[in-house]
């Protein structure tokens, strides 16, 4: 149901279903056949402080792709996309001064949107990655949710930088049968049965200037979204905070006490504080190294003994066996695929 207060299930900003209603009109499909004995209506969406919660969200994606007898709404739904979408958040990476730092903006505030999916941000080699994860298992709506938004990110990231952007896209699911239909469609190459969700791009984009820079109104929207991070809880999401710190290595990755410094805190309160989210310093570590080397192995210019020095590793049997514990494939095999 709509809801003004956040609560244990994850939730989407109202206006998503707006636009859905939007969409699913050109298959002369009512709104009110779409929001059919869901406590939601069309007045009440309207409300910016409205959330669905995501079952429900999961619920209207699926008869959404009934009503309509289209397979690809998804894809759709990406291709409508606006950044006023997104709130404070969208306002903020609107502003930016750049790509990088619109994006930055976008994996810090994510959870005032919605805590259901993640943004990460990983640059290696020239090559940036930004991936989605999925926090919340989205069942049968994954295909829909996630063609909506990285198809959706793509063409803002179009809007904002005056550009046709190009770059790669995968997926975790198999290829559906109709993404042919689509296919010349895309920023580029489109590959399924991923290991993540995620657009990959040359990381000279990340600093493509925006052309609705604007310093001052930056600087409002961002105090405005820590406000909104704050009461929701996050203490200004201390680990996308530490995530986008050790992110920004390019030659070794900071030290536990080299990143509670660069945070403001002591060492002793940082891994308390990680701990109490779930998480170490040593989970974040391994996950940056993980993508890291994900990004590396694209690239035939390093050796594999050369990407174990990148990324800390004593040596490449060390390596080795910490790749085949992420991925069940050592390093060669992982590509060669």
């Amino acid at each position: 149901m709509g809801m003004r207060e956040a609560s244990q299930e994850p939730s989407l900003p109202g206006v998503h279903t707006l636009h859905l209603i939007e969409l699913v009109g050109r298959w002369n499909v009512s709104a009110e056949e779409l929001l059919a004995g869901l406590p939601l209506t069309q007045e009440e969406l309207s409300d910016p402080e409205v959330r669905v919660p995501i079952s429900t969200a999961k619920q209207l994606a699926e008869r959404a792709l009934a009503l309509t007898g289209e397979p690809g709404l998804g894809f759709y739904m990406g291709l409508q996309m606006r950044i006023s979408a997104h709130g404070y958040v969208g306002f903020a990476a609107m502003t930016a001064s750049n790509v990088r730092e619109a994006l930055e903006l976008a994996v810090r505030f994510t959870p005032t949107r919605t805590t259901a999916l993640g943004l990460r941000l990983v640059v290696a080699e020239g090559t940036a990655s930004l991936i989605v994860d999925e926090r919340y298992p989205l069942d049968n709506a994954r295909e829909f949710i996630m063609f909506a938004l990285l198809v959706g990110l793509w063409q803002i990231g179009n809007a904002l930088t005056g550009r046709e952007l190009t770059g790669s896209a995968e997926f975790v699911f198999p290829e559906p049968e109709y993404f042919s239909r689509f296919a010349r469609l895309a920023p580029g190459e489109v590959r399924f049965g991923a290991r993540a969700n995620l657009l990959l791009f040359d990381a000279k984009v990340l600093e493509y200037p925006l052309e609705l820079a604007d310093p001052a109104a930056l600087r409002l929207a961002r105090n405005q979204c820590e406000r909104e991070l704050d009461a929701l809880g996050y203490e200004g999401n201390l680990v996308a905070r530490a995530r986008a710190l050790m992110s920004k290595s390019d030659s070794r990755f900071p030290s536990v006490d080299e990143l509670a410094r660069q945070m403001s805190v002591s060492a002793r309160t940082l891994k308390r504080k990680l701990a109490e989210r779930g998480t170490s310093y040593s989970q974040l570590l391994d996950d940056q190294r993980r993508d890291k080397a994900l990004l590396f192995l694209r690239s035939k210019e390093l050796s594999v003994d050369e990407i174990a020095d990148k990324l800390g590793y004593s040596d490449a049997a060390n390596f080795t066996r910490a790749f085949r514990r992420w991925t069940g494939k050592s390093p060669i095999a992982f590509r060669r695929t």
